[in-house]
């Protein structure tokens, strides 16, 4: 399954007023950030990621990893936070028709 521009654009209004609730420190991305993002997607569906690096191919790798290892969709973006999403069991979030 493929989000949709609308259901992405849907997401992005969501995750506008949320804050991260993962951030990667010093070490990068380790299996207990792996963990904690996995957790906190299962709790919330849709979370923001802070990723402090300003090199650009670094953070593309972190962020193709981070949705490798989750299988979380790719929401978007934005500066250093990527906003993530994958839906539980319980369907919190209801995505308008694709």
């Amino acid at each position: 399954m493929n989000l949709s521009t609308k259901q992405k654009q849907h997401l992005k209004g969501l995750a506008h007023s949320l804050k991260p609730v993962v951030q990667l420190g010093s070490n990068g991305l380790t299996e207990g950030v792996l963990a904690e993002i996995e957790n906190a997607l299962s709790h919330h569906e849709l979370i923001k990621v802070k990723i402090p690096t300003d090199e650009r191919d670094l953070k593309k790798a972190i962020i193709d990893a981070i949705v490798r290892e989750t299988q979380a969709f790719h929401v978007q973006t934005i500066g250093h936070t990527l906003i993530l999403f994958k839906p539980s069991d319980e369907k919190k979030i209801q995505l308008p028709k694709a």
